[in-house]
């Protein structure tokens, strides 16, 4: 497995962000809270994680999954998996 740094990881959880919400790109910055944001839904954010943990073959955890709430957190739960799996 290769090194993915926290900015790549972004880049991909921003499009897919993106592709299943609908929301532009540039409402998504990396802080804002995903949960306060009209069109994003469980079952968004539950397709959500599932093509992350396709991106990056690795399986997240319900408690984590539901810890998440931005972009940032995300990052941080898919980075330390990735190193986990390492």
């Amino acid at each position: 497995m290769t090194a993915t740094s926290r900015d790549e990881i972004l880049r991909t959880i921003t499009a897919i962000a993106v592709a299943e919400t609908g929301i532009a790109e540039t409402e998504l910055r990396p802080d804002v809270d995903l949960r306060g944001l009209a069109g994003v839904d469980s079952v968004r954010v539950l397709r959500m994680v599932a093509k992350i943990e396709r991106a990056y073959d690795i399986e997240l955890e319900d408690e984590q999954v539901f810890d998440m709430a931005s972009l940032d957190d995300v990052v941080a739960v898919v980075d330390q998996a990735l190193r986990a799996a390492a």
